[in-house]
């Protein structure tokens, strides 16, 4: 039967066909909807882990225990699970494992431009990369069988464009595998030296011969079409070139993009006069081919950085394509705002308006680093605000807060809670509980106490862990109390000794949240003064008066839920109910 479906829902029904018994990933865009999906089959065990390394740990006793299993995640997110893939590619698995990992050219929703499959080639583990939907389900479920058969675990590559776009899947019945035995085998399940040194030698014979089978594999494909130009390509990338040249040009596609093959890309350089390789970020085929001693064009023609289009192709390629202008050039820029009602705006405003240096983290809140509210100085990784505020205070650094999420909170701020509370510098440190994980679309989390499925289950207590970390001062704000946040954050920051204040307020996009009535301007209060402009919020803007000859403010009243925040503002009472 054929079905329309997203990139990612083709993985989550790929694993469903599979026979997969347990899932364990954390959300990050643009990797979410697989595991979302998931959690639509019943037959699985689905769960939001409180992390990467969790995620792919739990996914890996899976397998050990007999049941296939997988673990999803986004490019960044597979740097936090580093440290289990490249040992568990040594130890191998019992019944098949898959991680899927979603890279993002072109950083729409993250902080940097990873290419994973350097991971794949480090770490010596096998790794496929669908072009459409129907490759993301059928690579899924061969990625279990290559799995099994070849005791490994195995990476399946995604990027933006392949996890959202829709194109037509043939789907088919589940098929659950015969559960393996788990026998008690010390030398290839604990990896210490001993046990582990003779596991390498095991694992370069694997990667050469899963490149022998990459060598006849029906994942890459050969579309000759004339000698002239040839171009070696994957992905995204391919769906591009097809777009541009469609049959024009000879085309080796590429499914298995770790370990590539060699026999079959020298005899297809034979084949055409030029060789090109099309591909998005660093250039790993294009020196793979060279390493072979062929002489091909890649990155001379293309960008190192950002996503390549149709139109750049066939503009550096010389090759006429009339699509009109790229869609992006039609596209007025939007800057990605906090919502109107957001939890964090008042806590944001609050912070600039004190002028305090803010070691921000990865979140919604990161948001506070944009205008008009422009108080966060420095991110780059989930839980980094808590670490690198203990370093910066212990340099000497003053007027210092640290900000993190709820859900960040519980993915990687502990560890560093423990060292402030451990080594015990004059650390402030914020947590913002918005009650979900909002970035990626509102997932649970452990400190909301609800599962993927929506019911009932433990909850972090985010006050007791911070005591339980060694911080005696633990104080809870309501963000949307611009005094009361001023006020506490000065005692906490004049205070010698770590402490943490929790300001809590849950999303106004959940569900359960129940917005106030929206608020209007009374225009004979307003005086045009535009400090209500300084919190950012979408709802509230400019207008001119009655008369035309003054700017007063206006309320969107579809936008507005009623925070109140703009009132605490406004010394002219102008905002009322």
């Amino acid at each position: 039967m054929k079905s329309l479906l997203l990139g990612n829902a083709a993985v989550a029904r790929g694993v469903y066909e599979a026979g997969v018994c347990v899932a364990s990933s954390y959300p990050g865009t643009p990797s979410t909807e697989i595991t979302a999906n998931i959690a639509a089959y019943d037959e699985i065990y689905t769960e939001w882990a409180p992390n990467e390394k969790v995620g792919m740990e739990v996914a890996w006793g899976a397998s050990i225990a007999g049941k296939r299993s997988f673990t999803g995640m986004k490019h960044v997110g597979l740097n936090v699970a580093a440290d289990v893939l490249f040992t568990i590619s040594y130890a191998g698995v019992n019944a098949g494992m898959v991680c899927a990992v979603a890279d993002e050219p072109g950083m729409h929703s993250s902080q940097n431009e990873q290419d994973s499959r350097y991971f794949a080639k480090a770490a010596k583990v096998p790794m496929l990369e669908p072009a459409d939907s129907d490759e993301c389900l059928k690579f899924t479920k061969y990625a279990y069988e290559m799995s099994e058969k070849y005791d490994t675990p195995v990476l399946l590559r995604l990027c933006t464009r392949i996890c959202h776009s829709q194109s037509v899947t043939e789907i088919s019945e589940r098929v659950v595998p015969p559960a393996k035995e788990y026998k008690k085998n010390p030398q290839k399940y604990v990896m210490m030296p001993t046990y582990a040194r003779p596991k390498h030698p095991i694992v370069e014979q694997r990667m050469l011969d899963i490149r022998d089978l990459s060598e006849k594999s029906p994942l890459n494909s050969v579309e000759l079409s004339g000698t002239g130009l040839g171009i070696i390509t994957s992905g995204t990338a391919y769906q591009y070139v097809k777009e541009v040249f469609g049959d024009k040009v000879s085309v080796l596609k590429l499914g298995i993009v770790n370990p590539l093959p060699q026999s079959l890309i020298l005899d297809f350089a034979k084949k055409v006069e030029r060789l090109v390789v099309v591909e998005e970020l660093d250039p790993f085929i294009e020196d793979h081919c060279k390493k072979l001693g062929l002489t091909v064009s890649g990155k001379d023609l293309f960008p190192i950085v950002g996503e390549l289009s149709p139109n750049m192709i066939a503009e550096k390629l010389g090759m006429p394509y009339n699509n009109g202008k790229n869609v992006e050039d039609d596209i007025p820029v939007r800057p990605p705002v906090m919502c109107a009602g957001c939890s964090h705006r008042g806590l944001f405003y609050t912070l600039g308006k004190m002028g305090v240096t803010v070691v921000g983290d990865i979140g919604c809140y990161t948001l506070g680093a944009t205008p008009p509210l422009s108080a966060m100085d420095m991110q780059i990784c989930m839980g980094a605000s808590v670490s690198a505020l203990h370093g910066f205070v212990r340099a000497g650094g003053k007027n210092v807060v640290g900000v993190i999420g709820d859900s960040t909170f519980a993915h990687m701020g502990v560890p560093g809670l423990i060292d402030i509370g451990y080594n015990g510098s004059d650390s402030t440190l914020l947590i913002l509980d918005n009650s979900t994980t909002g970035m990626t679309g509102h997932q649970e989390n452990p400190t909301t106490g609800v599962n993927i499925k929506g019911e009932a289950v433990g909850k972090m207590d985010i006050e007791a862990m911070c005591r339980a970390c060694g911080i005696g001062r633990v104080t809870v704000v309501d963000p949307n109390n611009l005094d009361e946040c001023e006020k506490v954050i000065k005692e906490e920051m004049a205070t010698p000794g770590p402490s943490v204040i929790i300001a809590r307020r849950p999303c106004m996009l959940l569900k359960s949240s129940k917005p106030n009535p929206p608020l209007s301007v009374d225009e004979s209060k307003c005086t045009g003064c535009r400090i209500c402009m300084k919190i950012g919020c979408p709802a509230i803007s400019m207008k001119d008066d009655m008369t035309g000859t003054k700017k007063k403010a206006e309320v969107n009243r579809t936008l507005c839920v009623g925070c109140d925040v703009c009132t605490q503002l406004c010394k002219f009472d102008a905002f009322t109910k």
